[in-house]
């Protein structure tokens, strides 16, 4: 059984996942997700990667809770083990990925969103991280993205209480980049995949690593991880391209 349909549009490659009733992350969901990500990261003329779901209601609504009743702490590790491990690829990914968030987002669905680079809501979609609710943590990167993206406090308060937070809410505190309706995120998340698809790969590619790399360490190793990168990018082919679109006065074709 396939829990995701893959639609690949040019040079953007669009993942559905589609699991009812909550499309809940199991760890077959995970392994198929991890060698979807494979092939998209394997297959070099990608330049896009969209996640998103199935319905109108849920995104993901993370683990299987009733499986979770007689888990072990060696067990639990592992379980663990497999969302940090499936998440962390997705953020590696080299090129830019986008998470269109059509719904109900929780526990490992907000961790699945918070792996990627650019998040869209739609305005029914709710995001929250519930965990100490059932007297645990997030264990799919939770407690490190979520306060990288949102401040430090806010993060503090939404992984204290567990509680969701609506679009809106989302797009105020930072959560996501854009809320649009829901019947409009499909098209929206495409448009703006195309848009990025658009512009250098290499640029593309080299923005991203530099900003994950200077995110680990300080401001000025950070800048001179921005000149040594950037410095690159005069002597790739893209540059070429670019600046001969630009004398030209025309659109470069990248």
């Amino acid at each position: 059984m396939s829990y995701f349909e893959v639609i690949q549009q040019e040079r953007i490659v669009k993942l559905i996942l589609n699991r009812p009733p909550v499309n809940a992350l199991s760890l077959e969901v995970l392994e198929e997700l991890r060698m979807h990500l494979e092939k998209v990261n394997n297959h070099k003329e990608n330049r896009v990667l969209i996640i998103t779901s199935c319905g109108e209601k849920f995104f993901a609504a993370g683990a299987d809770i009733k499986g979770l009743k007689n888990v072990s702490v060696e067990e639990g590790k592992v379980i663990n083990q497999q969302f940090l491990h499936t998440f962390d690829q997705l953020a590696k990914l080299p090129i830019p990925t986008i998470c269109a968030v059509n719904g109900l987002a929780l526990g490992g669905g907000t961790e699945l969103a918070l792996a990627c680079d650019i998040r869209i809501a739609s305005e029914n979609a709710q995001l929250g991280l519930p965990e100490t609710n059932l007297g645990l943590i997030p264990g799919g990167g939770g407690t490190q993205r979520m306060p990288r993206i949102v401040s430090i406090g806010r993060a503090k308060d939404l992984l204290f209480t567990g509680r969701r937070v609506s679009a809106q809410e989302a797009l105020e505190i930072g959560l996501v980049e854009y809320v649009v309706p829901y019947h409009e995120l499909s098209d929206f998340s495409e448009r703006l995949a195309k848009t990025i698809s658009e512009k250098s790969p290499n640029a593309i590619r080299t923005i991203k690593q530099a900003i994950m790399s200077g995110m680990n360490t300080d401001l000025p190793t950070g800048l001179e991880i921005e000149l040594e990168l950037g410095s690159h990018c005069f002597g790739s082919e893209d540059f070429q391209k670019g600046i001969s679109a630009f004398l030209e006065k025309r659109k470069p074709e990248f």
